[in-house]
């Protein structure tokens, strides 16, 4: 009998290069998604400090709109984020 262990970490890098903790992420009641925000939260999914069901739960996200944010940032960086820009990046 095998289980699968899933390890996390407790601290990966920010999309500044600052480093992230479970402490420091958005918190859960954020209504207000700037693009640093979100850069975040893709940066702990992508860096195993949250899983995606888990990031998907604690802020109500739809798989969809995670992906688009993770899409977002390797196309176009941070600046893909920005609510004012999505027009210039979708194409």
């Amino acid at each position: 009998m095998s289980e699968t262990v899933h390890r996390r970490v407790k601290c990966v890098y920010g999309p500044d290069g600052s480093p992230l903790t479970i402490a420091n992420l958005p918190p859960v009641n954020t209504l207000r998604w700037v693009a640093r925000r979100k850069a975040e939260v893709v940066a702990a999914v992508k860096g195993g400090l949250l899983s995606l069901e888990d990031a998907c739960a604690r802020y109500s996200l739809t798989l969809d709109e995670f992906m688009d944010w993770q899409c977002s940032v390797e196309r176009h960086g941070l600046a893909g984020l920005r609510v004012t820009k999505i027009q210039d990046y979708r194409g």
